[in-house]
């Protein structure tokens, strides 16, 4: 019968014992932890990642295109917090994780170098929102004066191109710890 047939590939083979289907099924309940990590990892490096191209390539460039200085200023400035909580919840999820797969995935060095990666990615985050993204602001209104003071425009000139800085490096952090975290899931990581 059809009960039957069911019930028999849900049977031990023979030979097994209860102890050998214990680990069969605490094995199981392992890779579908480290599956549901996995997702959640990608996903936490995928959002990191994505937003800050997309803020980078595209909403950036269009703000200051469609909108006068002053106002693009603005309102780039009131994203750069949200864009920042975002940056330091996906980081802490990356590397919290990245950590994880160090301890119980086999390919150690590829994960130990990815942690690396982001944990120094999430340093850079931290530091440029929030020691200089606060210094950004308080010069930030001199784009908009009519003449401005140059040490004033030189202070702003010289954090805006740190703060430029700091993002790259941070794309080029997370797009490493991408490479090396292809390279723990090949058959040879």
């Amino acid at each position: 019968t059809a009960a039957s047939a069911t019930a028999s590939r849900f049977r031990a083979p023979a030979g097994l014992t209860s102890i050998d289907l214990s680990y069969t099924a605490t094995l199981s309940s392992l890779v579908c932890l480290m599956l549901i990590a996995l997702f959640f990892y990608l996903l936490a490096l995928v959002c990191w990642l994505g937003g800050m191209i997309f803020f980078t390539a595209i909403i950036a460039p269009v703000v200051f295109k469609l909108l006068p200085i002053a106002d693009a200023g603005k309102l780039v400035a009131a994203l750069f917090p949200r864009y920042y909580i975002m940056g330091y919840i996906a980081g802490l999820i990356c590397v919290a994780l990245s950590i994880y797969f160090v301890v119980e995935h086999p390919a150690r060095l590829w994960w130990s170098l990815s942690a690396l990666a982001l944990a120094t990615a999430l340093g850079l985050t931290i530091y440029a929102g929030m020691i200089v993204r606060p210094q950004v602001d308080a010069v930030r209104t001199v784009v908009e004066d009519q003449n401005p003071d140059p040490a004033r425009r030189a202070e702003f000139d010289r954090l805006h191109h740190l703060s430029v800085m700091l993002n790259g490096g941070v794309m080029l952090l997370n797009l490493s710890a991408l490479l090396t975290t292809v390279t723990a899931l090949t058959r040879n990581g």
